[in-house]
């Protein structure tokens, strides 16, 4: 009986010290996730709003030459109009931007590794808003173009440099949404951008400058105010951040150690540029950012033109811009969100690609004087456009493995993207617009189609790959390989 005794407090004392156990797990675990959030919060309290502000005020040194081109028209102060421009002119000047962009966004990358990305993009800042500025002087076609030229030249690495930048703070699963706050900072900037126009449009002819000169000269000023802030307040990587404690930044470096990038990784080599340059399958990424890259980029140029289509007319066109940008920013966010809340970042882009494409097909569809129903489709259109964009850039991400190799694939999508962007100012013709775009509408319907089918496929052949290392018995942690992510 005493032994019978003994066994049942053996059992029940060995029941109490796993149950303790369990408990201890629990609360570590519980404790953990507290901590990461904690730190995660701290992180987007310095990084994120910096960065989407950086961006809008890019954007809208970038897409304000379109309200400059539409303002004032009607008394012929707008900007073709004091600058002797004809439409084609125009349209060679929006190209020429593009080629600069396109040039320079891969080295931009690299010097934002090099020289840390709170001194490169806060050079970056300073040049581009001078330059802004610089085109409230232009007098010609020759001299738009070239600044132009010099502002595709500084803006080329903001955009990629933003992207990759998130690498070296948050995890896959935690990127897209906040590419979605940064990128959607853009819808933002579209909306400001008409609403500021409509202001500075009253400004015709204050001390003898047309308003759209004022246009630029005003947006131009914020961002070389900017860069001061951005060169001393922008954090560069965890490791070097004095707002960490020790234990903080310890924990954002293990946080990262299989699927970020890292301030003290090393810098792009011959070898790692050929693997990543002969990596096949980062081309089927490059082709579908060349489709989302023309509807993004007419939206960008032509939303003011396309407005004044509809039958809005002088100041109220600018005014008109607001809300399809500003529809945009909510869906893109909520997106975002729900893209890596369910690690489904192909699936969303495909969803949202194909309803962007639904507006533009009934843009095109609809009779030209149907106003309502129209701009009904445009917002769906700016929507659906605007808010793949962000789970797209993180469908690429999450599938780069190493610092070097992000760097430079992430500044190779945004680059096969200019071609697109070059494509996008040429299909909204200036004599289509009794007739509603229908060139322009079609084209970019066309294209966001392409992306559906673009990120359905990666999504099967991702899936089938994964399947199949499984079936060969990959271990991650063990072999040192990563199943893609989708």
């Amino acid at each position: 009986m005493a032994a019978e005794t003994a066994t049942i407090f053996d059992v029940e004392e060995k029941g109490q010290e796993g149950a303790i156990h369990e408990a201890t797990v629990t609360f570590e675990a519980d404790n953990n996730a507290v901590k990461r959030k904690a730190l995660i919060w701290k992180q987007d309290l310095r990084i994120v709003p910096l960065s989407a502000g950086i961006y809008l005020l890019c954007y809208l040194d970038r897409s304000n030459i379109g309200n400059a081109k539409t303002l004032n028209k009607n008394t012929h102060d707008d900007l073709l109009s004091d600058t002797g421009m004809t439409n084609y002119q125009y349209i060679i000047a929006l190209m020429v931007f593009l080629i600069a962009y396109a040039i320079f966004e891969v080295p931009s990358n690299y010097f934002l590794k090099k020289l840390s990305p709170s001194k490169w993009i806060g050079f970056l800042m300073l040049c581009w808003g001078a330059i802004t500025m610089g085109l409230g002087g232009t007098k010609s076609y020759a001299a738009v173009t070239g600044v132009r030229f010099l502002l595709g030249v500084f803006e080329a690495g903001l955009f990629p440099g933003l992207v990759y930048y998130l690498t070296f703070w948050y995890r896959i699963e935690e990127r897209s949404i906040r590419v979605a706050f940064i990128l959607a900072s853009a819808t933002l900037a579209g909306a400001f951008g008409g609403a500021i126009a409509y202001g500075v449009g009253h400004m015709n002819g204050t001390s003898g400058l047309s308003a759209w000169r004022w246009l630029f000269i005003l947006e131009g000023i914020p961002s070389c105010l900017s860069s001061i802030l951005v060169f001393f307040f922008l954090p560069d990587y965890p490791e070097t951040v004095n707002w960490l404690d020790s234990e903080e930044k310890e924990l954002a470096i293990t946080r990262l150690a299989t699927e970020g990038s890292h301030g003290h990784g090393e810098d792009l080599t011959w070898k790692q540029a050929k693997e990543t340059l002969t990596d096949w399958r980062l081309y089927a990424h490059y082709a579908i950012y060349f489709g989302i890259s023309v509807p993004f980029s007419s939206l960008s140029l032509f939303t003011p033109s396309i407005t004044a289509g509809l039958g809005y007319k002088d100041l109220n066109a600018q005014l008109f811009t607001v809300p399809p940008y500003a529809v945009a920013y909510v869906v893109t966010i909520l997106v975002s969100w729900s893209a890596d809340h369910f690690d489904a970042r192909a699936l969303h882009s495909a969803v949202f690609a194909t309803i962007g494409a639904a507006g533009f097909m009934g843009s095109a569809l609809l009779p030209a004087h149907s106003y309502s129903a129209r701009y009904g489709c445009l917002i769906v259109a700016t929507s659906g456009a605007f808010s793949c964009i962000p789970p797209l850039l993180g469908f690429l991400s999450s599938n780069m493995f190493t610092t070097a190799s992000a760097g430079l694939a992430i500044a190779l999508n945004i680059s096969f993207g200019a071609p697109g962007q070059i494509a996008g100012v040429w299909i909204y013709k200036a004599d289509e617009a009794k007739i509603g775009y229908p060139t322009g509408h079609w084209t970019n319907a066309g294209l966001l189609f392409f992306v559906t089918v673009g990120c359905v496929f990666l999504r099967l052949w991702y899936g089938w790959m994964n399947r199949k290392m499984i079936k060969a018995g990959v271990n991650e942690e063990v072999d040192g390989r990563r199943l893609f992510r989708y």
